[in-house]
Formats: C-alpha cells, structure tokens, sequence
C-alpha cells in the first residue's frame, strides 16, 4: 500500500466533504429564485402594442414588462386550442404524447379525468426541488376537475379558479353550474371580476408564502379575455365582453359602451392592470430581481375569422383552432433581472413546452427519468448564450390539421386526404405565397420528418402501454 497516496486521497476525499458541505449550505441558505407563469386567454399577436404598434388596446403594464424583459417574436404554443396548451405547458410535453390533443368538452369533459393522472406536472418537479417551492394556481384550470385530477392533487399546494374553459367574468358559471373552487371545494364570489380574483388570489399568495427559506412558483392562468359565451349567462343577460367599470375609463368610455371591439380592448386592459398589479407587488416586496416572469398567450385569437374588426393576429394568417401561424405563433415576453437583458427581443424560434425543463433548471430540480419530455430548457437562449433555436424542426397536430416548421420552411395541410403546402416564412410571414409545386423537393424532405416524428411518437406510446399494463 503506497501510504502517502492513500492519506493525499483521503486528505482530498474530505476536502471534497467538507466543500460540499459548505456549498449545499450555502445552496439552502439562499434564496432560490421564484417563478411566476402568466397566461392570457386567445390574446392575438396583434392585439399587442409590443408586438403591434397600431393596436389601440392600452397596455402599459405589458409594455413595461417587455422593456424590463425580453420580447419573444418567434414563440410557438404546442396547440392552437385552450386545453391541449395548457396540458402541454405543464407537461413538457406535445398533447398527442401526453393524450391530451383535444378541446375538453362540456361540463362532462371539464369536470371527468383529463389529463392522465400519470402524468407529471411541474408543480410535481418543484416539489422534488433541493429547495422544495410553494405551488399556487389561479385562473383558468381547463385540463380535468375530476379526484385526482384537481390542481390541489397535482402538485399545488392551493387553487382558487375555475375548472372550465370560459365561465362568465361576473358570476362564474359555465353552462348553468357554478363554476369557481377553492381547492376542490365550490366557493361564491358574485359580482366580483374573474380577473381580479384571479390576481388577488396571486398577490396573497405571494405574500403569504415571501420568505427567506422557501421560495414559489405561481401559475396563473387568466381566463381573459376569451370571447363571450351564450351558454354561461342568465336568460334575460346580454351576451357582450364583459369588463369592470374601471377599465373603460383609459378609453373615456362608460360602461355601457355597446361597440363590441371597444368592450374588447377594456376586458385586455383590465388584465393588463391585474399584471401590473402583481408585478407591482413583487416591487414592493423587494423581489422583483429574484424572480424569473414569463408571460404569453395560450393560442392565438379566434376573432379574426368571426369578426374581422375585434381582434387581430396580424401579420399572421389564421387563427385559433387551425395551425397556420395566427392559430399557434404567440405574444410572449421573459423578465430575469440580471439574466436576461432588458429591452431585448429573442427572434429565435422557442415553444411553450420549453418553459418546463426551464422551470426545472432554474428550480436545479431533477427531469423525470421515466418519460420523454418534449421541452428542451431555452434559457441559454433568453439569456443570449446562443441564438439557436434548441429545435431543429416543430411537429404540430390538431384536429384535423397538421404542420411542421424545419428552418425558415413550414409544410401545412387543412386535411389528411389534402396536398400538403409549403412556406417560407422568413420570406412570407404572413403564408401568402403556397411554393409546394415549384419546390416538391422541400415538400418530400419535411414531409418525411412530419411522418418520421408521428411514427416516433407512435411507438413510443405502444412500449408506454405495454410498460403501464405490466
């Protein structure tokens, strides 16, 4: 035995010992950064002034948060649909993998399994953090309300929202039946806004949970301003975007103002003002700069097609439910004060299953080893360490469209019996142009990673059954 070099090693294997220890120390006493995932309801690319100059809407809490941030021009959510989005969002992972691909129907729907219960949340992960977080939803659940399914099972510590997809603002009801929880038990509230509900419960939250040793993260989902529905009000009510008296006066208007396109622009304010009023909160007590924002809409909006002046998805085409970009490419803005630059713009393209491995690197907890995540963590780009996109192509479906992104090209099809077309957004943002029969070269090669990516996903459910069933 060489003596010197067992007591060299055993000299450096407690150094090692005590450095760990000193740096796990120092790990637990700082204070993790919080994360707050903000979310608005069909929003289009060009309701936004920070992405649309011409938008009448007020905004100024928004424009704020992109000047302290970074605007996002190029992000893509997983789904041009509410539920499928907000599946995807929280997984990390594309709804034809996790199930979940499709609009939760009706109270039977909303209220039934939903997402599989096997699935994991990020809220999980947080919970298996080295600094495990305080969870909070608020806002708009949408993805199954039935036990086990309820966000207070699923890695929230508390939940105040609906389980639907558009209650009424005002009184909380979805198709005849109450529709707002606290946890998993009914709560009344008439009268009171949904969008500040939803803030408040945030703010207190917020508070509540604002100590040195914890931190926490937020998920809260506004159900704004997601369009009127005839179902959700009383008889004799008139079916009109609803906003509260407040928010009409930036535009000098009064309450009653019966042009639907103005309501509109005072149901998005008064979100805005809801932002601004959590973002104020983290100022006051002094945390803004530890916590990591991310804000953006779950689709794009529908009103481009059903009433062309209400909103606007320009310089897109489409809309929500289809997947042409005005259906799936978002507003979207990231703030990390010291991490990422202030008055930034990422024009890197990015999808909303990124924010889960994001999330998790932030928190430094682990990826669940037993699946596939979709999500690969974007922070390298939102810090400008790299301005290439973690994903060579994008692989969409829904309905009965389907699509995939492969540098500055884009195939799309309305049908699977129909041609596919092809694109070049970077010449063509707006998807004028369909250049399938001058470059069939390019239809064949996206088209066969399109199918190579749908078989992959095929097979990899077939071995997950097989391994759930045995």
């Amino acid at each position: 035995m060489n003596i010197r070099r067992t007591g060299y090693s055993l000299l450096i294997t407690f150094f090692v010992i005590i450095s760990s220890k000193s740096e796990a120390e120092s790990f637990s006493n700082a204070k993790s950064p919080n994360i707050l995932i903000i979310t608005v309801d069909n929003i289009g690319y060009g309701d936004l002034s920070v992405f649309n100059k011409r938008s009448p809407i007020k905004t100024p809490n928004i424009e704020s948060l992109a000047e302290s941030g970074a605007l996002l021009n190029n992000f893509y959510t997983a789904c041009p649909t509410c539920t499928a989005s907000r599946a995807a969002l929280l997984t990390g992972r594309i709804p034809q993998r996790n199930k979940l691909d499709y609009q939760l129907p009706g109270i039977a729907g909303n209220y039934g399994i939903g997402l599989r219960q096997s699935e994991i949340l990020i809220s999980g992960v947080l919970k298996n953090a080295p600094v495990p977080y305080s969870t909070g939803a608020f806002g708009k659940w949408n993805i199954g309300f039935a036990p086990g399914s309820r966000p207070t099972e699923r890695g929230f510590d508390e939940f105040l929202g609906i389980a639907s997809g558009n209650a009424d603002h005002f009184m909380h009801v979805y198709a005849g039946k109450h529709d707002l929880h606290h946890n998993t038990e009914q709560v009344s509230r008439p009268g009171e806004y949904s969008t500040d509900l939803f803030a408040d419960a945030a703010i207190d939250f917020i508070i509540e949970n604002n100590t040195v040793s914890k931190p926490w993260f937020v998920y809260l989902p506004f159900d704004a301003p997601h369009h009127p529905g005839e179902r959700n009000i009383d008889p004799d009510d008139e079916n009109i975007w609803k906003a509260p008296d407040y928010a009409f006066k930036p535009y000098k208007l009064s309450p009653d103002e019966k042009d639907p396109k103005k309501r509109f622009n005072a149901v998005v304010t008064a979100v805005d003002m809801a932002i601004g009023r959590v973002i104020a909160t983290l100022d006051s007590l002094g945390i803004s700069d530890n916590t990591f924002i991310f804000f953006y809409s779950d689709n794009g909006a529908f009103y481009p097609y059903i009433d062309s002046n209400i909103q606007s998805n320009e310089p897109f085409k489409g809309a929500g439910v289809t997947l042409w970009e005005g259906g799936i490419r978002v507003a979207a803005i990231a703030k990390w004060p010291g991490k990422i630059r202030a008055g930034s713009v990422v024009k890197t393209r990015l999808w909303s299953l990124d924010l889960f491995p994001a999330i998790a690197n932030i928190a430094g907890a682990p990826l669940p080893q037993d699946r596939f995540i979709d999500g690969i963590n974007f922070l390298p780009v939102l810090t400008g360490l790299t301005d290439v996109s973690p994903h060579p192509t994008l692989f969409f479906e829904y309905s009965n469209f389907a699509a995939l992104h492969w540098g500055n090209w884009k195939i799309i099809r309305e049908g699977p019996e129909l041609d596919w077309q092809l694109y070049n957004l970077k010449d063509d943002i707006s998807e004028t142009t369909n250049l399938a029969s001058q470059r069939k070269d390019l239809v064949k090669k996206l088209s066969a990673a399109y199918n190579l990516q749908k078989e992959e996903i095929e097979s990899y459910l077939e071995i997950e059954d097989s391994f759930l069933n045995n």
